[in-house]
């Protein structure tokens, strides 16, 4: 067939209708079947769609076929592709109802955060590309689905979100809507419908206009540092949170934070970050530790949050003898790796270079679990 269809193009066209041919592999159900009429293993797909939607169910198909193998359904997976749908809607429900406001200046902690999503946009785009120039069409979606569901709704989102029953500042707005656009025309290939039903109501379109023959966005430069300092700042960010559910202290209570800083893990500018997503009251720089306070890592860094007695020591020095056991038997694991002399001579020089990073992080680690434990007893 892909010479007749050629051929065709060339009779009737006067020229080659494609010059690269994508071969999928074969549909086969959770036994490992292959899909057919005969067997009676194949679900119709017009009942897919019914409950879960054409998007849920493209999303679910790509989920399911790695480029290169054979495809593995699973209708969990466009459940999962329903889902995803869900929440990009709720994600629109949501920027839909803030108020703006003319009068309010952008907040630090906003402008930190748009920043930062604009270099991981360029990042995104970048990857995306690499992705369908080698035709990884179910990598592609991958990528796009874990930066539409962490990067832009949950982290980025709950950044710039105002205070419960506040209005957002107007240039913080049009940043987000912007950005929520290039988002959409990113998704629209995996997931047509959703997008540009959003892409049309997000703002005001004329006549004719469509997101299918928008252009796609192109990436710039990002800043790689900014990228990895973030991710820095998110661990800090799920470490208070984790403190806050350990120790049953509600979100609408605010706490201090004592950093004792590693110059590698973090940096003071993007406090206002921490100060927002963490509500904290303060933060403030320690040279010692701090006895009787809740604490946590972000790699060579260490956090505390007073907790006024709150905190049950034993279970404390528990947790930190668990995590420098395990820490010990990681840092075994690298060092074991780094003799093997047939290992560090034929692994490229950046595998090799990756493996001394974590082994000098173990290091580090396992110096201050020690201090830590030694300081409860």
């Amino acid at each position: 067939w892909v010479a007749r269809m050629i051929i065709s193009g060339y009779e009737y066209r006067n020229e080659m209708p494609f010059k690269n041919v994508y071969f999928t592999g074969i549909v086969r159900d959770q036994l490992g079947r292959k899909m057919s009429k005969s067997l009676g293993n194949s679900p119709d797909p017009l009942d897919l769609i019914a409950k879960y939607g054409a998007d849920g169910v493209r999303v679910g198909m790509l989920f399911c076929s790695p480029a290169g193998g054979d495809l593995l359904f699973d209708e969990s997976l466009t459940e999962q592709g329903r889902n995803f749908s869900s929440k990009i809607w709720n994600t629109f429900r949501l920027i839909k109802t803030w108020e703006v406001s003319d009068s309010i200046e952008q907040p630090e902690h906003s402008r930190l955060a748009l920043d930062w999503f604009r270099s991981r946009l360029n990042q995104i785009v970048e990857t995306l590309d690499e992705h369908f120039d080698k035709f990884r069409i179910s990598d592609a979606l991958m990528t796009v689905y874990t930066a539409v569901r962490d990067d832009f709704s949950s982290w980025l989102l709950e950044m710039v979100k105002p205070a419960y029953q506040k209005p957002i500042d107007k240039k913080t707005f049009s940043e987000v809507v912007a950005l929520f656009d290039e988002v959409l025309r990113l998704l629209h290939p995996f997931m047509p419908f959703i997008s540009e039903e959003i892409w049309h109501l997000l703002e005001d379109r004329k006549e004719g206009e469509s997101l299918m023959i928008e252009s796609w966005p192109k990436g710039g430069a990002y800043d790689a540092d900014l990228i990895a300092s973030f991710d820095l700042i998110k661990e800090a960010v799920s470490g208070i949170r984790k403190v806050r559910v350990d120790n049953s202290i509600a979100n609408k209570d605010q706490m201090s934070l004592f950093v004792r800083p590693d110059e590698s893990s973090y940096d003071a500018k993007f406090n206002p970050i921490l100060f927002k997503m963490g509500n904290l009251s303060e933060i403030g720089l320690v040279d010692a530790e701090i006895k009787g306070a809740a604490s946590f890592r972000v790699r060579a860094s260490e956090f505390y949050i007073p907790l006024e007695g709150k905190i049950d020591f034993q279970e404390e020095l528990n947790k930190l003898n668990e995590e420098l056991e395990y820490t010990r038997g990681f840092l075994k694991s690298v060092l074991k790796k780094l003799s093997n002399e047939r290992f560090v001579q034929n692994a490229p020089a950046q595998v090799v270079e990756v493996e001394n990073k974590k082994k000098a992080d173990a290091e580090a680690k396992i110096k201050v679990l020690e201090e830590r434990i030694k300081s409860f007893k």
